[in-house]
Parts: structure tokens; sequence; C-alpha cells
């Protein structure tokens, strides 16, 4: 079976096909339309983000047989096209959950304590201790939306700190030992922080909006280490304004674009809501890097090897 990758990713999924049986060709810099043109070539392909694969292409692509997409969403890839034609889909959100876990734990511990404007303040000769008095994360109670492997990561992070942990989930029964299932109505009434890591669906696509926002009894403390497009931004910059929203961690942002490589789909003018949260001490930025750690990249292409070998080996 000839593979064609499409994104750099770590050695061993070249390496592990090539023992298996595959043969592995590379293009790293031909457009979409060039890929287009040999796809016919390949039973399967590797890639991260580099670009979505629609129905134009799956229709080009006569002999593919799977997709392996080194990452934990989907949403750059036609599903439901790619089912028809029998291709078989392999992610691998096994592979960075513990990073995302990880990371979303940080920003809110940065977030607490000010860590990030102390830093800035120490930086520039400024000594100032009660300007930057945290506040500790025993006691509250943290509300996770999306309770599925990046959920769970993250829930697991939080033992020994003296929380409680509730989570919201479109399916029912996910709660275990780290974490107790609710509905919208008591998410609402109890959460302190609240933790994003749900896909890009219809469904979420603007689900953070202030409707939302405004259903939440107590000010609250935003994470969004999911997807950008589940917050809209315009709405989550009036909450920090108000006070509705105590303070929030982004790795992801709404103007992303979809291969998730870059901010923006062209140069085009900063948007006056980005502008403004970009202003705001009590908001922490990271460029889409939750899951992005040097562990993970080697599990994130071990997790896919595994599933291919599994089904054509």
């Amino acid at each position: 079976m000839k593979v064609l990758h499409l994104d750099t990713n770590h050695p061993l999924i070249r390496e592990q096909l090539a023992t298996a049986g595959f043969k592995n060709d590379e293009d790293y810099t031909s457009s979409k339309s060039e890929v287009e043109d040999k796809i016919a070539m390949y039973d399967g392909i590797i890639i991260r983000s580099r670009f979505a694969i629609d129905k134009t292409f799956l229709d080009k692509a006569k002999n593919l047989k799977f997709i392996g997409r080194v990452g934990a969403g989907l949403e750059n890839i036609d599903i439901k096209h790619a089912e028809k034609l029998g291709v078989r889909l392999f992610n691998a959100p096994e592979g960075n959950r513990n990073a995302v876990g990880e990371h979303t734990l940080g920003m809110l511990l940065s977030l607490f304590n000010k860590l990030n404007n102390a830093d800035q303040s120490i930086r520039e000769g400024k000594w100032l201790r009660e300007a930057h008095r945290g506040i500790e994360l025993d006691g509250k109670t943290v509300g996770i939306i999306g309770y599925g492997n990046m959920g769970r990561a993250f829930a697991r992070k939080l033992r020994g700190f003296n929380v409680e942990i509730i989570c919201y989930d479109i399916l029912e029964d996910v709660e275990n030992s780290d974490a107790t299932q609710v509905t919208l109505v008591e998410l609402f009434k109890k959460t302190d922080v609240l933790s994003l890591h749900t896909p890009e669906t219809p469904k979420t696509i603007g689900m953070i909006n202030k409707t939302f926002i405004n259903k939440f009894k107590k000010p609250f403390w935003l994470i969004n280490t999911a997807r950008g497009k589940s917050v809209v931004t315009s709405n989550l910059v009036e909450a920090l304004k108000n006070g509705k929203i105590l303070g929030a961690g982004l790795d992801v942002l709404e103007y992303e674009k979809s291969s998730f490589e870059n901010l923006f789909t062209q140069k085009k003018e900063m948007p006056q809501a980005l502008q403004e949260l970009l202003k705001m001490d009590n908001v922490i930025l990271s460029p889409h890097i939750a899951g992005w750690t040097v562990e993970s990249k080697k599990k994130l292409a071990q997790t896919i090897v595994d599933k291919i070998k599994a089904e054509f080996c």
C-alpha cells in the first residue's frame, strides 16, 4: 500500500509503516490542487492540518483506503463523504490528552496567581506584591464541558486540589471517579471555573455567547483549549469588561485559520474584539499549543501507526 505524507510528523510513522510493508512518499510543499492531481495513486494519506480534505479531494482519491490525522479533531475532513466512500479515518486524541490536561491546568494556575503580570512587572523594575495577590483553586467548583479524552485528562490533573469537578456532555453516563455529570442548569449554578473540551461541530460553534454566559449564577473564569470558534470573542470581551467573566485562558481563537497553523486565512485587519482582548491583563493566550509537547508528538504518531497496522496488517 502506498501512503502519502502531507505534513511533517515524528519519523516513527514512516519508519514503522515501512517496516510493516507500506511504501512512503512525502510531499510537504505542493498546493492542494497539485496533490489532487496525483492522489489517486495512493491508498492512504497522513496529515495534520495542512489543508482541508473535502469532497472534491476525496472524489479524486479513487483508491484511498484510509486517512491518518495526527491530532485529535477531524473537522478538517469531510467525515460523511469519507465514510460514504468507505475511507477509514484514524485520529489520535489519546496521544495528546495528557499534554492538553497539563496546559489547561497551567493556564488556570497562571491566571489565579497573576504569574504573567507579575513576571512582566519584575522585568520593568517594579516590586508590586499587593497588586499581584492571587487566589486559590482550593474549594472552587470546576465545570468541564465535553468529557471525552481531553476533559477527562484535565479532571485527572485536578486531583489533590480539593475542588469539586462537574461535567456536562451530550452523551449520557460519562461521569467517572474524577467528575460528576450534571445538567447545564446545575453547571450554570455551581461553576467557578469553566473549561471547554469540545470538538468543533455545528452545535459548538458560537456556543459561548452572551446568552450562554449570562446564565451562570456567579462570575467565573474561562479556559478554552478546545476550538476557537466555540467562543464569540466580542461577547467574551464584553463579559470580561463587566466582570461576568473574571479572566480567560485561551489556547485557541475564533479567528484561527481552519488549518490551525495560522491566525488568519489571509492578511486582513485585526478584528476590534481581538484588539481589545490583547490589551487585557486578565487574559492569557497561547498559539494552539495545548497538545503540542515533545512527548505528545511521539504519542500522536505512535497512536496513528498502531491504528493503521491494526486495520491493514
